[in-house]
């Protein structure tokens, strides 16, 4: 039998711009498609456009996560950008149904990312929240008590963390450089319920740094909490040749920490965050489904 892995895509997500120079470009979307495309077991990516707005309306879980000033402010940029900030959240939720209903994994390719998003504001360059409006629609999901997210972007998810840290039923870990932009994510800053565990990183980190953060810290804290599912806040800023921070991921290490969270054994979802190099970028994400494909049976 041959598996198959979800991507939930849409070319849509081209045409959110920033400006015309901007490291948050549609390229990025481009060269991994393009990537996924060429790689030998490209017949087994299902690829799934993302639930239309009116279709459903992704608003309701907006609401869970930011304020209704924030939303008030954001509405116009929203429109602007014809509805695909949206949409965006729309794919995070589909992917969100498949690996649940699956038992398997996806991957929400999608643009801005979110993970600097707080409640009350967006931050560098991010506006929604995808990963903490994606775990608050799962726990809505029968069978889904508790959510894990987490974020190996290189940069701290102080989004993710602003909204969920109150979260009993959500628990959140952030590996990252520091000290780098946002300037958040000490070890120090544990959530409401223990639901918190920040891995600040120096920069300069390879692999080795990660794989053990990974191993001693990460996953004994997410097999206590014990979840039904897994976000993954997918960044891939932390390679070696990635114009925004300073560590020294390759793009093949990607591989290895996809193995190692899915020890975990339960349905995950992947989210596109950073990565501003667009080589590395698509290589990495290829090496993370590549991983999948190898350990996951996904119908």
């Amino acid at each position: 039998m041959v598996f198959m892995f979800r991507v939930i895509y849409s070319e849509r997500f081209l045409d959110y711009t920033v400006r015309s120079v901007h490291p948050e470009r549609p390229q990025r979307l481009t060269a991994i498609v393009e990537a996924l495309q060429a790689a030998p077991w490209a017949d087994q990516l299902d690829w799934q456009e993302p639930t239309p707005i009116t279709q459903r309306d992704p608003l309701p879980w907006l609401r869970r996560c930011h304020s209704p000033e924030y939303l008030a402010k954001t509405e116009p940029l929203q429109r602007l950008a014809g509805s695909v900030l949206l949409l965006a959240v729309n794919a995070w939720l589909d992917g969100v149904d498949y690996a649940v209903q699956s038992r398997g994994a996806a991957f929400a390719l999608t643009r801005p990312g979110g993970h600097h998003a707080e409640r009350d504001r967006g931050m560098g360059f991010c506006i929604l929240a995808n990963a903490a409006i994606a775990a608050h629609y799962a726990l809505t999901r029968p069978g889904i008590e508790r959510v894990a997210i987490l974020d190996w972007d290189v940069h701290h998810g102080n989004g993710t963390q602003d909204i969920v840290a109150s979260q009993r039923r959500i628990a959140f870990c952030s590996l990252h450089q520091f000290p780098c932009y946002p300037g958040t994510g000490r070890a120090a800053e544990t959530g409401d319920f223990e639901n918190v565990l920040n891995i600040p990183l120096k920069a300069g980190s390879t692999i080795v740094e990660y794989r053990e953060a990974l191993t001693a810290q990460a996953l004994p804290f997410f097999e206590r909490f014990s979840p039904d599912l897994l976000i993954v806040s997918a960044g891939y800023d932390a390679n070696s040749a990635d114009p925004i921070a300073g560590m020294n991921l390759e793009p093949a290490d990607y591989e290895m920490l996809t193995e190692l969270v899915l020890r975990l054994q339960c349905p995950i979802l992947f989210g596109l965050e950073g990565g501003y190099d667009c080589d590395s970028l698509a290589r990495s994400v290829v090496a993370t489904i590549e991983a999948c494909l190898g350990k996951v049976q996904v119908r």
